[in-house]
């Protein structure tokens, strides 16, 4: 079984920072993709940042600029620094990871998902 834990969050006043980390553990051959998604009340999740294995990285036009997604290979970790936070950046924060993973004798791809973390961004 594989999983990832994400720390940080919390509330933090417009305009303050906040860093994300997200660990994956368990029976994994490779990660591959890894991202951060969002989700407000009321509204779908949507992408905030994602990054390959070798470090591509994308993100959404609302935090470019703002936010940085980068990861450690070598800790199976990926992590969201946030700065300049607005009122609208509040939301639960949910990190992702494609991956390859043992399942017994074989092996198979896994979309999995962090347990999500709340972001209040307000004064």
């Amino acid at each position: 079984q594989v999983q990832l834990v994400e720390s940080g969050g919390g509330l933090v006043q417009p305009g303050g920072s906040l860093r994300f980390s997200c660990a994956a553990s368990g029976s994994i051959v490779r990660i591959g993709t890894m991202g951060w998604y969002r989700q407000a009340p009321g509204k779908q999740r949507e992408l905030v940042a994602t990054i390959t294995s070798n470090s591509n990285t994308n993100y959404a036009e609302s935090v470019k600029g703002r936010f940085t997604i980068s990861r450690d290979n070598a800790k199976n970790t990926v992590y969201l620094q946030m700065n300049n936070l607005k009122p609208e950046d509040t939301a639960v924060y949910y990190c992702n990871a494609d991956m390859l993973v043992k399942t017994g004798w074989s092996m198979s791809r896994d979309d999995v998902w962090g347990q999500g973390t709340q972001v209040t961004v307000s004064s």
